[in-house]
């Protein structure tokens, strides 16, 4: 037997509260999600920034490694 109307139109109503502030949650989460994306992209960026920085670090110590005289590093220690 179906509902009385007075008694379904509460329910209609409690479902469309809950769709509304389903929506709401919805464009709350992808303005959180685009700010992640965004920041995600930036700390790329300076990982990459920071890789290619310890890169030519490593490439200037090589070379002035290279021009070390051979076995200045052993004088004065121990035996």
């Amino acid at each position: 037997m179906p509902e009385p109307i007075h008694r379904a139109m509460p329910k209609l109503q409690d479902l469309a509260e809950r769709v509304e502030r389903l929506v709401l949650r919805h464009e709350e989460l992808k303005r959180t999600n685009t700010l992640l994306e965004q920041q995600v992209a930036a700390l790329q960026s300076e990982r990459d920034s920071l890789r290619s920085r310890l890169s030519a670090a490593r490439a200037r110590i090589d070379v002035l490694l290279e021009r070390l005289p051979a076995g200045n590093g052993t004088q004065g220690l121990p035996e």
